[in-house]
Parts: C-alpha cells; sequence; structure tokens
C-alpha cells in the first residue's frame, strides 16, 4: 500500500494532493510551485532564478521531511511558462543543485500556464536507498 505524505510545514498545496505518495521504497513529489511556505500569500519571488531555487528549497524540504535529500533523486520534469527566454537561465539555477556526475534523468517542457502565476514548476521522483 502507498504511503500518503502531507507536511504541515511544507508548502500550503495549491489544489487537492500529497506533497508525496511512497510505495517500494519510491518516493513521488507532487510538482513544486515557488511559493514561501513561512508566507504563503507572499507575492512569488521575482524572476525564473528566484522562483527555481524557491522551488528547489521546496523540493528540499519534502524529501527532508521524508528523511531525503537532492542525491536521492533519480528523475524530475520541468515546466517553464517561457521556455525560450527562462530555459538558459532555469537551467543555471537548476544545475547548482545537483553535482555534474549525479544528476538525474530530466524532461523540461514549455506551458501555457502554471498554478499561483508561477514562472516553474518542478516535480520529482526519489528512490530510497536500499536496507541491508
Amino acid at each position: 500500500m502507498p504511503d500518503f505524505h502531507l507536511f504541515s510545514n511544507g508548502p500550503r498545496p495549491v489544489a487537492p494532493f500529497s506533497h508525496a505518495v511512497e510505495a517500494d521504497g519510491w518516493v513521488i513529489l507532487t510538482g513544486q510551485m515557488p511559493t514561501d511556505p513561512a508566507a504563503p500569500d507572499a507575492p512569488l519571488p521575482e524572476g525564473i532564478e528566484a522562483q527555481t531555487a524557491r522551488v528547489m528549497d521546496n523540493l528540499t524540504l519534502i524529501l527532508g521531511e521524508l528523511g531525503l535529500d537532492l542525491s536521492h533523486v533519480v528523475q524530475c520534469r520541468c515546466f517553464l511558462t517561457d521556455f525560450e527566454r527562462d530555459y538558459p537561465a532555469f537551467n543555471d539555477t537548476y544545475a547548482r543543485n545537483f553535482p555534474a556526475d549525479r544528476r538525474p534523468a530530466r524532461t523540461t517542457v514549455g506551458v501555457t500556464a502554471l498554478a499561483v502565476g508561477a514562472l516553474v514548476e518542478i516535480d520529482c521522483i526519489a528512490r530510497r536507498p536500499e536496507v541491508g
């Protein structure tokens, strides 16, 4: 049976979902927005770099609640509302979160809009280390 995780100190959900669902050592994180968990009604950060950094912080927060970190991430899906303008700066900010030899598989797509007027959203899949 999967475990459904919703954390009180995590970002406030913008829709009906769990922060993460876990089954058989696989952990699937819901797409994170660039909202501040400590001030969910505050304006979003300005620009793709600041929003990407906030999204990565939110993913890190959820992973941390599960006893994991970004080194456990095996795949990311990234969504950008202005792909052509933001893709290079997004890549620079995103890349700072992973060592060059441990980058997860990734798909990045341009979309017409995201919740809360965000420029970026990222979801991911992580894998727990095998015990024993």
